[in-house]
C-alpha cells in the first residue's frame, strides 16, 4: 500500500510539472489565445492532456512491457514532429492576422453613397468587406464563411475545437514517451508499477495543463475588456513565439543532432 501511494504521488506531481515544459506551454498558448473564459481554456488544457496521456500510455507501455527499442532516427523524427507542429500552430495564428492586415492596407473602394466597408463578426470569424444598406445587401450568408466551412468539414458542433488540442497533445506525447518510459522503468524496475506510474503521470499532466490554461485565460479576459486590440496582440505574440520556437527546435534536431545527416545522435530527454 505504501509503494502504491508513493508511485501515485510521484507520478501525479511529476506529471503536473511536466505540463510546464516550455514547448507544451507555447503550443497551448497559441490555441488558448482565442478563448477568453477560464472554463473554456481549462477544457482545451484537459483535451491536450488527454491526447498526451494516450500516446504516453500506448508507446510507454510498449517500451516497458514489450521492450520496444526506438532507433535514433525515429526518436529524432518524433521530436521533430513537435517542432513542425509549433511552426504550423504559429502560422495558423498569424495567417488570420495577416489577412486582416492585408484588408486594412488595401481596402476596397465603395460606391459613394451606396456601399461602405467595415469589420463585422460571424461567431469567431471577423472580417471586412464592402456591402450596402439601400437595401441591405450582404454578399454572403453567415454559414458561408471560411471558419464555418472548416467546422462543417470536420464535423461541426465544436469537433474541430476538440480535435485540435487533442491532436497537439498526442504529438507531444509521441515525442516524450520514450524518455518518460525509460526513466520510469530504470527507477521503478517492475513493469506493472511502471505502467501504473505512466497512467498517474498522465492524470497529473491533465491537471497541470488545465491549471496552466485557466491561468493564461484569466488575465487575457481582464485585459480584453479594457483594450480592444489585446486579443489580437496575444494571437500575434503567441504565433511569433510558436513559429520561432518551432524553427529553432527543427534546426537543433535536424542539423545539430544530425537527423538529416548520416549519423544521428539521440538520447531520450
Amino acid at each position: 500500500m505504501t509503494n502504491f501511494l508513493a508511485v501515485v504521488a510521484l507520478g501525479f506531481f511529476i506529471g503536473m510539472r511536466h505540463a510546464t515544459d516550455a514547448d507544451h506551454v507555447i503550443a497551448v498558448t497559441t490555441i488558448v489565445s482565442r478563448h477568453r473564459t477560464a472554463a473554456g481554456a481549462a477544457i482545451i488544457g484537459a483535451l491536450w492532456g488527454v491526447g498526451h496521456t494516450l500516446t504516453i500510455l500506448a508507446v510507454g507501455a510498449g517500451i516497458v512491457l514489450f521492450g520496444w527499442v526506438i532507433p535514433p532516427r525515429l526518436g529524432l523524427s518524433l521530436e521533430l514532429s513537435v517542432g513542425v507542429m509549433l511552426i504550423l500552430l504559429g502560422l495558423m495564428n498569424l495567417s488570420g492576422v495577416l489577412q486582416r492586415v492585408t484588408e486594412a492596407v488595401t481596402p476596397a473602394v465603395p460606391e459613394p453613397g451606396r456601399v461602405h466597408a467595415h469589420a463585422h463578426a460571424h461567431g469567431d470569424y471577423v472580417h471586412t468587406h464592402v456591402h450596402g444598406h439601400q437595401p441591405e445587401a450582404h454578399p454572403h450568408r453567415p454559414d458561408r464563411t471560411p471558419l464555418a466551412r472548416v467546422d462543417r468539414l470536420l464535423g461541426g458542433l465544436g469537433l474541430y475545437q476538440v480535435l485540435r488540442p487533442l491532436i497537439v497533445g498526442m504529438v507531444h506525447g509521441l515525442a516524450g514517451s520514450a524518455a518518460v518510459a525509460l526513466l520510469v522503468l530504470a527507477t521503478i524496475g517492475e513493469s506493472a508499477w511502471a505502467v501504473i506510474y505512466l497512467l498517474v503521470f498522465g492524470v497529473g499532466t491533465v491537471a497541470g495543463m488545465m491549471l496552466i490554461t485557466a491561468a493564461l485565460a484569466w488575465p487575457m479576459r481582464g485585459a480584453a475588456g479594457r483594450f480592444s486590440d489585446f486579443p489580437r496582440g496575444v494571437r500575434i505574440a503567441s504565433g511569433v513565439v510558436s513559429l520561432v520556437a518551432g524553427l529553432v527546435m527543427a534546426y537543433q534536431i535536424g542539423v545539430v543532432d544530425g537527423l538529416f545527416g548520416a549519423d544521428p545522435q539521440w538520447s531520450p530527454k
